[in-house]
């Protein structure tokens, strides 16, 4: 996977190989029974690549080779710092193979390239170095006890690691779980999207160059009914971390129980952005469309709700009618596009059935409201919808599109009821510029993060997770490492 570089802001399409394999033990190799899968570009719905479609004996194989890799202790046995100086390795190999990894996501996902370097790429990297220097802090701590013994505790990794990440962030999410779960000292079995496995590909190679032993990390490819079954089910597997949509993360919690096994859960959201009459609209617009717009909507942190204070509710109806129409849409590959195309045709179809809903049920269309006829790509124009009602589905359920519903209200306190009223929680957000009622209605939100006077702020070290429906654990910040290592405690008699 190559790319060459016109212009610090131009990436050319990847050349890619006709097929690529499973990486298990270090090594690449097909699937057991030769099956592939065709990789779609979204833009142009084109088949662009063949990857391997794994079956459960591969599951297997990756698994016993996580499990040797961890029993042997040839990557949990090595001094913490040494860990770490491979994961710093690894993110300098990142930004050194930005431009190759670029290209791969943007042609993988249809994240235009202009957003792609900054949010994806150089995002990953900078997980990679936070969890470098989150292994030098794997230390226990004494314990005073009036026992006649000396007691301490340590922490542990916990083992073999199942990680099973979604399609609209493969980079990120990917190395949202790696990166912890090799600096605690764990081996891993990723299984990426179907739909967009080509960065793990990439990303195993980067980690082998960094030094990551044969067998500490295995990449299989393949559908979610059987690879994913096949890890979720898998005896030797010690732990698993999900993100994904809400039902299926259901039935991964339900595996995960019947196995007593821990599970990291980061599904679906639905979150609303509350913008108050003192809000500077010249900052909330942008951050509002935002919100919406970024990776086509497929963003499960995205801001697809918009409650509006009832006296300016129409004033911000006129200029996301004006404004919206002008994000611009298109190739990936162009530097001026900022939304590209949906990641498949089943996608796109599920936002346009959520529109024609909203048209049944009377709604306003301030925006958008059609597909985009763009040469076989998967794309629809950015849409705002208002005047739903809050118990319409358009309203409650995740849409994962480039699609925002307006509502108004009255007071604070019916703001926050809206905002709280879907299952979802795990993220929210409001415009103001009153710094008591930033505190207080962000304390009010049911979120697992909460962003003021702008949208999806992220960084490493800020955690974040969901609530209800939307999930639990903590990725990103020092808590992650509690979801991938085990405390032991030592008492030793005096």
């Amino acid at each position: 996977m190559t790319a060459t570089t016109a212009s610090p802001t131009t990436v050319a399409r990847p050349v890619l190989a006709n097929e690529y394999g499973l990486f298990v033990d270090g090594q690449r190799r097909p699937a057991s029974d030769g099956g592939l899968t065709d990789v779609l570009d979204p833009a142009t719905g084109a088949v662009v690549t063949h990857v391997a479609s794994a079956q459960a004996v591969d599951v297997d194989d990756a698994v016993a080779a996580a499990r040797a890799a961890f029993d042997d202790g040839r990557w949990a046995n090595l001094p913490a710092r040494e860990r770490a100086r491979v994961l710093t390795r690894a993110a300098e190999l990142i930004r050194t193979r930005a431009d190759e990894l670029v290209a791969t996501e943007s042609i993988d996902v249809g994240k235009p390239v202009s957003l792609c370097r900054p949010v994806d790429v150089l995002t990953a990297a900078d997980q990679y170095e936070y969890a470098a220097a989150l292994a030098h802090t794997l230390g226990g701590h004494t314990r005073p006890t009036p026992l006649p013994a000396h007691a301490y505790t340590c922490r542990e990794p916990l083992g073999v690691v199942a990680a099973i990440t979604p399609f609209n962030f493969p980079l990120i999410l990917s190395s949202t779980k790696l990166a912890p779960a090799l600096a605690a000292g764990n081996t891993v079995v990723h299984k990426p999207s179907d739909e967009t496995p080509l960065s793990a590909l990439v990303m195993a190679e980067i980690l082998t160059e960094a030094g990551v032993p044969a067998g500490v990390l295995n990449v299989v490819t393949g559908p979610g009914q059987v690879v994913g079954e096949a890890l979720l089910r898998h005896p030797n597997v010690d732990k698993i971390a999900f993100t994904g949509s809400t039902g299926i993360g259901r039935h991964a919690g339900a595996l995960a129980g019947e196995g007593l096994k821990p599970i990291t859960l980061e599904l679906g959201g639905n979150a609303a952005n509350i913008v108050f009459a003192d809000a500077d609209l010249d900052r909330a617009i942008p951050a509002i469309i935002k919100a919406f717009t970024f990776n086509a909507g497929q963003f499960c942190m995205g801001g697809p709700r918009l409650l509006v204070a009832a006296e300016i509710y129409e004033t911000v109806l006129a200029i996301l009618a004006e404004a919206v129409p002008t994000v611009p849409v298109g190739d990936p590959f162009d530097p001026s596009t900022l939304m590209g195309p949906m990641v498949g045709e089943r996608h796109l179809r599920k936002v346009e059935e959520y529109v024609a809903l909203a048209r049944t049920e009377g709604a306003r269309i301030i925006a958008g409201g059609h597909r985009i006829d763009a040469g076989g790509g998967f794309f629809h124009a950015p849409t705002v919808i208002a005047d739903l009602d809050n118990g319409s589905a358009v309203v409650q359920e995740e849409i994962f599109g480039p699609v925002l519903t307006v509502q108004p209200f009255a007071d604070e306190a019916e703001a926050v009821a809206l905002a709280n009223s879907t299952p979802y929680g795990l993220a929210s957000g409001l415009q103001t510029s009153d710094i008591g009622r930033a505190h207080r209605v962000a304390a009010a939100l049911h979120a697992g993060i909460v962003w003021v006077n702008d949208w999806a702020l992220l960084d490493p070290s800020i955690p974040f997770g969901g609530v209800k429906q939307s999930g639990f654990g903590r990725e990103y910040g020092a808590e992650v490492l509690e979801s991938y290592t085990k405390t032991k405690s030592v008492v030793i008699a005096l």
